[in-house]
């Protein structure tokens, strides 16, 4: 009788936590858990579980590639009691290593998801053009010198289409290769160093990357705009360029509906 009580007692009522973390993906196969390496994604799990006592899944807004940073990647949680964000913060920051930073712990609608709930994702890509012992890491080196005028001119080019096969990476399982992009341009920052910021409602495996390595195809002179538009017609990832170095790219902003959370 008390066995039959106890199984028609309603189960707890999980609650939806959206964590805020950055990262410098340089010793980490990616975001997303990988059979032989460590991933952000992985080790995140485990300071959430040791921490919670629990096995502890985590869903992140996205997958980066391995070397890749972020300055803020967004991931959820559901734990099926109250938790204090400035506690959980502390706690995984101390259990987190000095490269995996948590900047924030907030309660979100249960039905709230960090991937499928993303109105936009940002994307910054670095490069300088003279040798800096302290941006090798962190910025992709150029010899050659590019034209970012006519790079610009043909990054404005990407707003004129949606389906971005050129770019992503061949045999992935997504269902369409459309994208919105909201924003796209080269900008200096300083003395020989330039960053193009990229902004889409969703982007497909490794096309920040290919975008960026047939930019600079544009900038050396050995691609035209016409060509570059060609090259989004084509549908073929061969006509795009080379994917450039994935140490210089950083996932910087994930945008949501503010109706998220509570």
């Amino acid at each position: 009788m008390i066995i039959e009580q106890l199984s028609k007692q309603p189960e707890k009522e999980k609650k939806r936590v959206r964590l805020t973390v950055a990262y410098d993906g340089t010793n980490y196969h990616g975001w997303q858990i990988q059979p032989n390496g460590a991933s952000v994604q992985e080790t995140l799990m485990k300071a959430l579980s040791t921490f919670l006592r629990r096995e502890i899944e985590v869903v992140g807004a996205g997958r980066t590639d391995a070397g890749v940073h972020a300055r803020l990647m967004v991931a959820h949680f559901d734990f099926d009691t109250e938790l204090d964000g400035e506690v959980v913060t502390d706690k995984l920051n101390r259990l987190l290593p000095p490269d995996i930073a948590v900047y924030g712990v907030r309660r979100v609608k249960p039905e709230a998801h960090a991937r499928f709930d993303a109105t936009s994702r940002t994307y910054k890509y670095y490069i300088h053009t003279r040798k800096d012992p302290f941006r090798r890491g962190y910025s992709w080196r150029i010899f050659q010198p590019l034209d970012f005028e006519r790079m610009n001119e043909a990054a404005q080019t990407l707003f004129d289409y949606t389906d971005f096969t050129s770019f992503s990476k061949l045999h992935t399982d997504v269902k369409t290769n459309n994208c919105r992009i909201m924003l796209a341009r080269w900008e200096q920052t300083g003395d020989g160093e330039w960053v193009f910021t990229i902004r889409a409602d969703r982007f497909l495996r490794n096309m920040v990357r290919a975008v960026v390595g047939t930019l600079v195809e544009v900038g050396r002179g050995k691609l035209t705009v016409d060509g570059f538009r060609r090259v989004i017609e084509e549908k073929n990832r061969c006509s795009a360029g080379t994917s450039v170095p994935g140490h210089a790219l950083y996932l910087t902003d994930v945008s949501y509906p503010d109706d998220l959370f509570l």
